[in-house]
């Protein structure tokens, strides 16, 4: 449902660009024992930040090199999206990254999670880019979907399943 809305303000407002808007959706797979995270930035926002956090030339939508920019899109993402499963901080497995229309797709897993009682995210994403950044977090477990909006300065938020 969230990522509708998400899919719905993007093209809405895509060409206008009035919002600055991250949407994390998080799913525990009891089946693989794993939780599959994306997260979908605005493409400009997104190269913007990074060009700015890394001194490099960004292009995520026809990247020169796609192996430095797996690089520089993971240690960014990593840096500012932390999570606490179960009480235990969990890192973050990069599985790449894609461009869609006028927004970039980023993927992670953290695998060996058999069951999730409760999630904290920490949620920076952007936040030295625009003061106007809001993230969304969807988070699917257990037969339950919870969801939750992040203005700066925010950066935490805890579910429990």
């Amino acid at each position: 449902m969230a990522n509708i809305f998400f899919q719905c303000l993007m093209m809405a407002f895509g060409a206008m660009h009035p919002f600055y808007v991250s949407m994390t959706d998080i799913n525990h797979n009891a089946k693989d024992q794993s939780l599959e995270i994306s997260v979908r930035i605005f493409t400009d926002d997104f190269e913007t930040t990074l060009h700015n956090n890394y001194k490099e030339k960004i292009n995520l939508t026809n990247p020169a090199n796609h192996a430095e920019m797996n690089r520089v899109v993971n240690d960014y993402i990593v840096k500012h999206l932390q999570l606490q499963a179960n009480g235990k901080t969990v890192a973050l497995s990069f599985v790449g990254f894609e461009q869609q229309s006028e927004s970039t797709w980023t993927y992670f897993e953290v695998k060996g999670l058999t069951t999730l009682k409760n999630v904290t995210i920490t949620n920076s994403l952007l936040h030295d880019y625009r003061k106007e950044q809001i993230n969304m977090i969807h988070v699917k477990a257990r037969g339950k979907e919870q969801s939750t909006k992040l203005d700066y300065p925010e950066t935490q938020a805890s579910f429990t399943f």
